[in-house]
């Protein structure tokens, strides 16, 4: 029985404690599962896509509200 207790006054050193995070960090990342280059590519394309439609219509919406800022203004 006196195996079975533990031991909560045993100060465990900081430095395990990182080291340990890392050897997990790395046993993780072994277990990613990574995807293909042509997933990559389709991916990455369509992120490149949805944003230059977004700076499009900023950019459209930007410059309609900039004149008709004027129009109001002038």
């Amino acid at each position: 029985m006196a195996a079975n207790v533990k031991n909560d006054n045993v100060k465990k050193s900081p430095l395990k404690g990182f080291i340990g995070f890392f050897k997990d960090l790395a046993n993780e990342t072994h277990r990613i599962t990574w995807p293909s280059k042509e997933d990559t590519k389709k991916s990455t394309i369509s992120v490149i896509v949805f944003c230059a439609i977004c700076i499009a219509l900023v950019a459209v919406l930007d410059y309609g509200f900039n004149n008709l800022f004027r129009v109001i203004f002038k």
